[in-house]
C-alpha cells in the first residue's frame, strides 16, 4: 500500500510539474537574497554562526517594511550576478558597486553607501603606497571593482602577479602568510577588518567614487518597490543609524547613506 501511495504521489507531482505549477517548500521565504558571507562588516557570521552586518540589517528591515519574509543565501561574489540574472535569487548585496557596465545586464536600487578602493599590506612590510607595489604580488576579489581597477592600472604601477580570491578572509590569510604582498579591495571592509589587527595596515586609499546598492534582475519591478523602501528608511534615519552602528561614526550629510537619490539608469 505504501508503495502505491508513493507512486500516486509521484504521478501527481509529475502532472503538476508538466502543468507548469512550481511546487514550493511550505516554509519558502518571500524574498531570497544572495550575499557573499565573510564580507565584513557588510555580511558575515558572528561567534554563534548568525549572519550579521550592515547589509544583513538593511535587507531584513527592507523585508520587514514590505511585510515579507527573507532568506539569506551565501554565494561567492562573482556568482551573485548570474544568480540574480537567472532568477535563482530575488536580489543581491555584498557592497556591490553600481557601474555603467553592470547596468547593461542588471538593475540597481538607489545607492546607500559611498566608497573607494584601498591597498592593504603587512605593517612590517615597510610599504607606504602603490608605488611600492612594482613587481609585487597583488590579491583581488574575483569580479570585483578592485579586480577591475587592478586590470586597468596594472601597467601604470608595474604590478606583478595578480591572484584572485573568493572573499576577504582567504586573501587575508595569504597576506599574513606572505604569499601576496598587497590586497586591493573596498576601503570600508578593510578599515573594519584591520582595526583590531595591528599586523595589518590600510596603507593607501584609492579614489574611485563608488556607490553601493542592492542588485536585481534587469528591469525587475521588485527593484522599484525596494527603492521606495530605501527612500523611506533614509527619511526615517534608519540607514544613517546603521552607519553609526557598523562604522562608529556619523555619515556625512551629502552622501548616499543619508540623501535620497534616483535609481541609476544605464547610459
Amino acid at each position: 500500500m505504501k508503495t502505491l501511495q508513493i507512486i500516486k504521489a509521484s504521478v501527481i507531482t509529475g502532472m503538476l510539474t508538466c502543468a507548469g505549477l512550481a511546487i514550493q517548500p511550505a516554509n519558502a521565504a518571500d524574498l531570497t537574497v544572495g550575499a557573499n558571507i565573510g564580507n565584513v562588516p557588510w555580511e558575515f557570521q558572528d561567534e554563534t554562526g548568525k549572519d550579521v552586518g550592515f547589509e544583513i540589517d538593511l535587507v531584513n528591515e527592507i523585508a520587514k517594511q514590505m511585510g515579507k519574509s527573507v532568506e539569506i543565501v551565501n554565494i561567492p561574489f562573482n556568482g551573485l550576478f548570474s544568480a540574480v540574472q537567472s532568477g535563482r535569487i530575488n536580489m543581491a548585496v555584498s557592497s556591490i558597486t553600481i557601474t555603467d557596465k553592470r547596468l547593461e545586464s542588471v538593475t540597481f536600487a538607489q545607492p546607500y553607501y559611498d566608497s573607494d578602493q584601498s591597498l592593504t599590506a603587512l605593517s612590517s612590510s615597510g610599504f607606504t603606497s602603490l608605488k611600492d607595489m612594482e613587481n609585487k604580488v597583488i590579491g583581488v576579489d574575483t569580479g570585483s571593482t578592485g579586480d577591475m581597477w587592478v586590470t586597468n592600472n596594472k601597467a601604470e604601477y608595474k604590478l606583478g602577479e595578480i591572484r584572485s580570491f573568493e572573499g576577504l578572509s582567504s586573501a587575508m590569510l595569504d597576506l599574513a602568510a606572505g604569499r601576496i604582498d598587497g590586497y586591493i579591495s573596498d576601503i570600508p571592509a578593510l578599515q573594519y577588518y584591520v582595526k583590531d589587527k595591528p599586523e595589518l595596515k590600510v596603507i593607501e586609499r584609492i579614489p574611485t567614487g563608488e556607490k553601493y546598492s542592492v542588485m536585481f534582475k534587469k528591469n525587475d519591478p521588485l527593484a522599484n518597490e525596494v527603492n521606495d523602501v530605501i527612500s523611506k528608511l533614509k527619511e526615517q534615519g534608519y540607514i544613517a543609524k546603521l552607519h553609526e552602528t557598523w562604522f562608529g561614526a556619523k555619515a556625512d550629510e551629502g552622501t548616499s547613506t543619508v540623501k535620497i537619490m534616483d535609481m541609476p539608469a544605464a547610459k
